[in-house]
């Protein structure tokens, strides 16, 4: 048997790859929009994300509640139960994915002016967010059988299906943007190919025999989808409270700066997107080992496990807020294709202040995680609320009405500190 530690090594560093190489390929949507289109189509792109971070919480909430319930039941050998929450899932992700696009067919133009679109983005905004809806059931499914293969022992070929489709999507965004001068269409096009490419390479596992899940001929069961919401629900309250708070962020940032500002936050929403994919492929790559040690009766190896992951997270967390304070001038100028000097000063100051939160917005991602590994739904789901909308959403309308844009900054590190130290607090009543 493989030792605790090299669990986690596997199963950690090929998740953290794989959640890179996604967060990568909107990094480079926001690089090449920048260099193709300029601070209106880096503008545009920002305030269509929220879009994004909706789908693919619907996305990870499936995935994760209900691959954790399969990783239970296939440690205990209850092959059944493990089909049926994995046909479970699938019901609804076909549910969600006729709503969005619809949504797509119908709305997205009133999501655009909703979201903050003013005349001179709100066709490119309507454009990415029509397109991004359409794609909507490639983005759910993809990310359901992510989570699904990486709980059925095979967390190579999860990381080599991100990474594909991630690559691909960069490769496809530079031709679409200046070879093809498609604009902003071509942006979201790549991006949409991406989760297509990622389902085509992982077929061959869940097709065939031998592997540990099937869809099978059965109805939907109340309590599967009530596991699935509830143990999944950490998971979509972070990507859709980040949608939510960058609708809210968009929206001061407009009153204080206008569009310059929100390119600026664009620059700072996005590298944060990197960092917090980070954190988020450490949560993921432990969950499988965890959820399956819990089945197991193994506390030695959940304490273990769950060690390596916040010496991990702490360790890369103060090597990246080093690089980005020493490096903030170089990183902003990477975005700003304008040489646009207000630009470049509202982002310097925002990534200085806005990533004191590195360290705190990691310990309170993998902690979430822990519990929802272990069935205990209900303090993930805690920490997930008073980080996504209880704390964050009172705290900058406050902290921007005191100190303007430094108070917009101040917000996310603040409120991460605080719900770490109540997720402190829950962990260790856990603990005794």
């Amino acid at each position: 048997m493989q030792s605790s530690f090299k669990k986690f090594i596997h199963y950690t560093v090929l998740s953290l790859l794989g959640t890179l190489g996604v967060s990568c390929y909107i990094l480079a949507d926001t690089f090449f929009v920048s260099k193709g289109l300029g601070t209106n189509g880096l503008a545009a792109l920002n305030i269509a994300i929220p879009v994004y971070n909706f789908i693919y919480g619907i996305g990870m909430m499936l995935g994760i509640g209900g691959a954790t319930k399969f990783s239970v039941y296939k440690s205990q050998n209850r092959s059944d139960e493990g089909n049926k929450i994995y046909t479970n899932t699938i019901y609804l992700a076909i549910i969600f994915s006729v709503f969005f696009v619809l949504l797509g067919v119908c709305g997205s133009n009133r999501i655009a002016l909703m979201l903050g679109a003013d005349e001179n983005i709100l066709e490119m905004t309507d454009i990415y967010i029509r397109w991004l809806l359409l794609f909507a059931p490639a983005f759910i499914l993809n990310d359901i059988f992510l989570c699904f293969i990486r709980n059925d022992e095979a967390p190579k070929l999860s990381m080599m299906a991100m990474l594909t489709g991630s690559f691909v999507n960069i490769i496809l965004d530079y031709i679409f943007i200046f070879l093809m001068k498609m604009g902003i269409f071509g942006a979201i096009f790549a991006t949409g190919l991406s989760p297509l490419i990622s389902i085509l390479m992982m077929l061959p596992h869940w097709m065939r025999k031998k592997n540990h899940f099937h869809f099978i001929k059965t109805k939907m069961y109340a309590d599967m989808v009530w596991q699935n919401f509830s143990l999944g629900f950490p998971s979509f309250v972070a990507q859709v409270s980040a949608g939510i708070v960058m609708i809210i962020f968009n929206m001061l940032i407009l009153q204080l700066k206008g569009n310059t500002g929100v390119a600026a936050y664009g620059v700072i929403a996005n590298i944060s997107i990197v960092l917090i994919s980070i954190y988020t492929g450490i949560a993921q790559g432990i969950q499988p080992v965890i959820s399956s040690a819990y089945g197991k009766g193994d506390d030695r190896e959940i304490k273990m496990v769950f060690r390596y992951a916040m010496i991990a997270m702490a360790a890369i967390s103060i090597i990246v807020y080093a690089l980005i304070f020493i490096f903030a001038q170089p990183i902003a100028s990477v975005f700003n294709s304008e040489h646009h000097q207000a630009l470049q000063n509202i982002a310097v100051n925002g990534l200085k202040i806005y990533f004191l939160s590195s360290i705190f917005a990691g310990y309170n991602i993998i902690l979430a995680m822990f519990f929802t590994s272990l069935e205990k739904a209900l303090p993930a789901q805690i920490l997930s609320v008073l980080r996504g909308f209880i704390l964050i959403i009172p705290m900058v309308f406050i902290l921007s009405s005191v100190w303007g844009m430094t108070g917009i900054w101040l917000t996310y590190p603040i409120t991460e500190f605080l719900v770490a130290i109540m997720g402190y607090g829950m962990y260790r009543k856990y603990h005794k």
